[in-house]
């Protein structure tokens, strides 16, 4: 006598049979989905949810041995579009497969006929392992869905570019747009360099007050601007410095860049782009602008965040600090969305120099504490913020390598550049001195062994 005798034909007569035998399939069902049907039902639907287990195992061991191997290839296979569907047209299949499994188990183990006492676990049992894989793979194609469409809000379908001298050059400007200004107006810039090979990163800060400020021969800027933008006051906006580039082009010279657009970018993100590789000397394959106006929803959709506060940051307020709110206390303080977006953007009570100085404390703060746990967990917040706070020309198809690559960094400290007094005077800026700093950052001298 096989097993399947008395699962396919049990004596009905006897409550202890039924009962032990609706906690054999229900088990069944809960460890190989399908093996219950195989056994006691219909065989034809039991194959297709034997085999229907056995692929999304595989698929699962596979990807697994991928991630130990080469966890390139599996970031790239989920930051893309049509993989994302297709996971997620998987996990909804699965899903359904499971409901129709799970409830054609229950209808095999006829529960009028096991013990009373056992009728309300066994059910209990099913649903409850049904609720539970069901909504995990429902809450997983939601996630997939939702990153299939952050994605494609955030990141262009442009072609990847080779690493410059081993490295990734990324110009992130934060910006910082509101009521009394014409437009957007970068508030920080700085360029991210990123060494290809082994991640190490190098952060070039730029005050915003650089002027005048030069541009590349190939930029259409150089020849209105020969000597620098900013030159003898040459400009058409109330102030001749770094960060009224992107307003001067924006509302004035935005025929300068026909093809911003079809790049995801914008005519003033491309002449700053221009204005920081004149001022470096570096070329910088692609940019990321963060709008500060926004930037509260994405510290919340991440829980906040854990920042050493030096001196006193004030909330509201004028230039005599009269009318502050609320202060930010000096000390380890964690931060919601509300008070990072005014720690990052206070101008009173300290300078320019030191905003840069919080809003790069912020970004780094924030790329160290989002984990795989905080991402998942919150991720419908999280995509939604980001479409909003970020805009960036870093096409999808590049988005696992530099995931891999962003996780390298992650370990390795960030060295920091600071193009600001006393190194710099914004006001009469030395090129040449800025360029050999660049340089001497990206590739410090190493030093030679003693005695050699």
């Amino acid at each position: 006598m096989t097993i399947a005798t008395p699962l396919r034909h049990p004596d009905a007569s006897s409550s202890h049979t039924m009962t032990k035998r609706g906690w054999w399939l229900v088990t069944m069902n809960v460890l190989l989905p399908g093996s219950a049907q195989l056994v006691a039902g219909n065989r034809t639907l039991g194959r297709v949810g034997v085999l229907s287990t056995l692929l999304l195992w595989a698929l699962g061991i596979v990807t697994l041995v991928t991630y130990l191997i080469a966890p390139q290839a599996v970031y790239t296979l989920f930051t893309q579009a049509g993989s994302l569907t297709l996971v997620q047209s998987l996990l909804i299949a699965y899903a359904v497969l499971w409901v129709v499994l799970t409830l054609d188990t229950l209808r095999l183990v006829r529960l009028v006929r096991t013990a009373p006492r056992s009728r309300g676990w066994i059910a209990a049992f099913s649903v409850l392992v049904l609720v539970g894989v069901t909504g995990t793979a429902g809450y997983a194609s939601m996630v997939a869905g939702s990153a299939r469409g952050a994605l494609g809000d955030i990141f262009s379908a442009g072609p990847s570019q080779p690493p410059i001298d081993g490295r990734y050059n990324i110009m992130l400007l934060g910006g910082d747009a509101g009521p009394d200004r014409d437009g957007l107006r970068p508030d920080s810039m700085s360029i991210v360099s990123v060494d290809a090979s082994t991640g190490q990163a190098v952060t070039i800060g730029l005050p915003r007050d650089l002027d005048p400020v030069p541009f590349p021969k190939k930029s259409p800027l150089h020849a209105l601007y020969p000597d620098g933008y900013g030159y003898k006051d040459r400009c058409d906006v109330d102030v001749c410095q770094l960060n009224s580039i992107y307003t001067e082009v924006e509302l004035y010279k935005p025929k300068l860049y026909p093809d911003a657009a079809k790049n995801n970018s914008e005519p003033g993100i491309e002449a700053m782009r221009d204005a920081l590789e004149g001022a470096t000397g570096l070329t910088i394959q692609y940019y990321v602008l963060i709008d500060m106006q926004g930037f509260a929803d994405l510290v919340d959709a991440v829980g906040g965040v854990d920042v050493t506060v030096k001196d006193r940051i004030p909330i509201g307020g004028d230039e005599n600090l009269n009318g502050v709110v609320e202060w930010i206390e000096p000390g380890n303080r964690h931060l919601d969305g509300y008070h990072a977006q005014w720690y990052a953007r206070a101008r009173h009570g300290s300078s320019d120099y030191d905003r840069m100085a919080r809003q790069r404390e912020l970004q780094d703060a924030i790329l160290k504490q989002v984990n795989p746990v905080n991402v998942v967990s919150k991720f419908q917040d999280i995509a939604k913020a980001g479409a909003q706070v970020m805009k960036t020309d870093i096409p999808q198809s590049m988005l696992g390598y530099f995931v891999d690559l962003g996780l390298k960094t992650r370990k390795l400290p960030v060295q920091q550049l600071e193009l600001v007094p006393p190194t710099i005077d914004p006001t009469d800026p030395d090129y040449t001195q800025i360029r050999q700093l660049v340089q001497q950052s990206l590739h410090p001298a190493t030093a030679k062994p003693a005695g050699s």
